[in-house]
């Protein structure tokens, strides 16, 4: 979550320091409002509130505020250069703004040398790519009598590049269960899924196009992986240092994509409904209903559904499912 200060806090009045502490300030009074049991961790660039549930779920809250014009007119420069839409870089460079970061040298002292960041901008970019299903989101609109796709509530889109994103990452967490560290972090498949995308309207089709393109997105020279709303970043920096390589974190990334490609090909493959629930709890801790996907099989073979229904899937308190 970004939360960023649109006014009161600006380069030139307050530290990176001040800023953090500021939203750090509101966060523990909420945290402490709402009886939230667990501390509040101070990350490098964000603030860490954790729930205590069963879903084990935590919120990673990064203070912001506006980047400068002379910023955003570079970032729209920089877009523009490799290819983008010209609105699309206008309305994405809108969105620029500044981060703190308690990692640089620089973090207690008022200076104009903040890190870049644009997660509104990102979401932007982003939904470019979910419109590159424009069947399917033809059909959307007409069912909910919208004129244009911006008057097609977000939640309504739901295309296949967000729920094989959603199964990525999925596969993702239960394959690197019992070492988090080495993980590929979720904006790095997140971003080459979105690259990939050709604009599928079947969940099938789109997750062989992203798992067959992924790997193509990956550059020789640096920026490896560019953040698409800001090309000087590299998603993939930490692959080069020490924690990086220690975690090898450029081999697993490869490792997982390598998994993911062999799992989905066997289970697109299969009309074995005991392979593919072993598969479905194995690979995405997920509960299928063998008896009924058996039967589903043997009339139309193995597909995976743009919305699946809750007699199949029965543990649907998985996100990836829902």
């Amino acid at each position: 979550m970004g939360c960023r200060l649109e006014s009161g806090v600006a380069k030139t009045t307050h530290s990176q320091y001040e800023l953090k502490s500021f939203v750090g300030n509101e966060i523990e009074a909420y945290r402490v409002a709402r009886q939230i049991e667990d501390e509040l961790k101070e990350l490098h660039r964000c603030w860490r509130l954790s729930y205590a549930d069963n879903l084990a779920f935590h919120m990673d809250v990064v203070p912001s505020i506006p980047e400068t014009a002379e910023k955003r007119r570079a970032i729209r420069a920089a877009l523009l250069e490799r290819g983008s839409d010209e609105s699309l870089a206008e309305a994405v460079a809108n969105f620029t703004g500044a981060i703190t970061d308690n990692r640089k040298a620089n973090y207690k002292i008022i200076s104009p040398d903040w890190n870049v960041s644009n997660s509104e901008g990102y979401a932007r970019w982003f939904e470019s790519r979910m419109k590159l299903a424009k069947a399917l989101l033809e059909q959307r609109i007409a069912a909910a009598k919208a004129a244009t796709i911006d008057e097609l509530p977000t939640f309504k889109w739901k295309t296949p590049l967000q729920r094989c994103v959603q199964v990525l990452k999925r596969h993702r967490d239960v394959m690197f269960a019992k070492r988090p560290a080495g993980k590929p972090i979720s904006i790095i498949i997140t971003t080459l899924a979105a690259r990939a995308y050709g604009g599928e309207s079947d969940v099938t089709d789109a997750m062989q196009s992203i798992l067959e393109g992924m790997g193509a997105h990956v550059g020789r020279s640096k920026p490896r992986i560019p953040n698409p709303v800001n090309p000087a970043e590299d998603f993939s920096d930490k692959w080069d240092t020490v924690e990086g390589r220690t975690n090898r974190l450029e081999e697993n990334f490869r490792a997982w994509l390598q998994q993911a490609q062999a799992n989905f090909n066997a289970i697109a493959a299969s009309d074995d409904a005991d392979f593919i629930t072993e598969q479905a709890q194995e690979r995405f801790g997920a509960s299928v209903n063998a008896a009924e996907l058996r039967r589903k099989l043997g009339s139309s073979g193995p597909h995976i559904r743009t919305q699946p229904k809750s007699h199949i899937i029965t543990n649907p308190t998985k996100p990836w499912a829902k």
